[in-house]
């Protein structure tokens, strides 16, 4: 079945997808502010434990179960079921995870074509074409419209052209391109001065926090949110693996570039806003805590930009096309997983299944884009707070709990003969079965209360 489906062809092709999809606008922006929010370096040591203790044992129950039935989620936790009864419930949680996909997507989308006006914006502004430059900076219907349907079909086009050539291929491209640009551009920003000061906020640790409850909390939300769990895409990348492959290896490798590339974003972020205020930026709201999301993106960072004169341009036009990267390796895998559900259960070809879908996705995005005050908000509350935790909540169950064990057991054998004897079958069956649908319920819990 996998070869007629597609899969990917080669392991780095696997990481580069899974970890692009991981890897997104939150890893950049939210992850640096939210750290030096909670205690810094304090915030880093529990993030750290909790991405490899809570965030890779619930991977790898998405990776098992899309690899064990080379299939969609909503035919893969259909296909490990033993009753009718919980194989009706497990289609309708893959239901929900194809909505859930397709909502984050269509507020997502909006976002990235901000970044992508923001990076053609200071290009145009570099040739003297002020007026444009304007134009694409300032929010408006029409712009928001423009960049939010050229953003959407970009993806489709290239999930439209498969895995291997399609998203195996791009995300080969695209994320050591991020990485290098990301790394150019800390090593930059990290010459100015006010640099050092960001970056003492950002490592020195407030350990009178690490223990608050909210503090892990907020960890933990972290952690699972920034591997995108809970909403089949890391299920339907791992039904595109290869069988001979130790998927417990290839998860964790995932992990560490998605966990990494998010503490590395906090050397950029972190000692970029100290420099904004060194020149006169203000980076802290009138609570005192420090501006994060939105507002650090689209109005502290293009002041300090704008303070640099022509370097602050081509600054400028380098860390927006960063941001652009991680949307688009982001949003590949969302519009992928209803995709695939299109091709596999419904028998429509890829070429239609793609562009359809994202249509659909795009007339989602244009609601919210005309009800931006109301629907914006509440969309991404309903999604990340309430959808994510449920369904990896209800994954977690099915692989847990659901799947019968000699089950797991074989399909990991397939990549490892000795898997019985390894470290991570003595403790992820019972791990996931116990200790990760406990957090996903507290994080769910706090997310409510919030």
């Amino acid at each position: 079945m996998a070869s007629t489906r597609g899969e990917f062809s080669s392991r780095f092709g696997f990481i580069m997808a899974a970890s692009g999809s991981a890897v997104g606008l939150g890893n950049i922006w939210g992850f640096p502010t939210q750290a030096a929010g909670n205690g810094g370096a304090a915030f880093l040591a529990v993030y750290l434990v909790l991405a490899f203790t809570l965030a890779y044992p619930a991977l790898m129950a998405e990776l098992i179960i899309g690899r064990h039935a080379h299939s969609n989620p909503v035919q893969a936790l259909r296909a490990i079921s033993r009753t009718p009864l919980l194989a009706n419930i497990g289609a309708a949680g893959g239901m929900a995870g194809l909505v859930i996909a397709s909502l984050i997507l269509s507020f997502y989308a909006i976002v990235a074509g901000w970044m992508v006006a923001f990076c053609l914006a200071s290009l145009v502004g570099l040739m003297g074409a002020e007026e444009a430059s304007q134009w694409l900076t300032a929010f408006g219907l029409g712009r928001n419209l423009v960049f939010t349907y050229l953003f959407i079909a970009l993806t489709a086009l290239i999930v439209t052209a498969g895995v291997k050539q399609g998203i195996e291929r791009w995300s080969e491209r695209l994320m050591p391109i991020l990485i290098i640009t990301l790394l150019v551009l800390i090593a930059y920003v990290l010459t100015l001065e006010g640099a050092t000061e960001g970056l003492r906020v950002y490592l020195l640790p407030d350990f009178s926090r690490s223990l608050s409850p909210d503090l892990i909390l907020r960890a933990l939300g972290a952690a699972f949110f920034s591997l995108s769990l809970g909403v089949g895409t890391m299920l339907v990348y791992g039904s595109y693996v290869k069988d001979d492959e130790n998927l417990p290896l290839l998860g964790g490798v995932v992990t560490l570039i998605d966990i990494s590339i998010a503490v590395l974003a906090g050397f950029l972020i972190m000692p970029a806003m100290y420099v904004a205020l060194q020149n006169g930026v203000e980076i802290f709201g009138e609570d005192g805590t420090l501006i994060s999301e939105d507002t650090l993106i689209f109005t502290v960072l293009p002041e300090l930009f704008a303070t640099m004169g022509t370097t602050g341009v081509i600054v400028s036009i380098t860390f927006f096309f960063l941001m652009s990267i991680a949307a688009l390796t982001s949003s590949i895998s969302m519009l992928e997983v209803s995709v695939a559900y299109a091709t596999e259960s419904r028998g429509v070809k890829r070429r239609w299944a793609a562009p359809l879908i994202a249509c659909g996705i795009a007339a989602a995005s244009t609601l919210i884009i005309f009800d931006f005050s109301n629907l914006f908000s509440m969309v991404i509350t309903l999604t990340t707070r309430y959808g994510q935790p449920l369904l990896g909540f209800i994954f977690c169950l099915y692989a847990g709990w659901i799947w019968q064990r000699d089950g797991v057991l074989q399909e990991l054998r397939k990549g490892n003969p000795d898997a019985e004897h390894s470290l991570f079958w003595k403790i992820w069956p019972w791990y996931v079965r116990l200790v990760c649908p406990t957090i996903i319920l507290c994080i769910f819990a706090q997310a409510t209360l919030a």
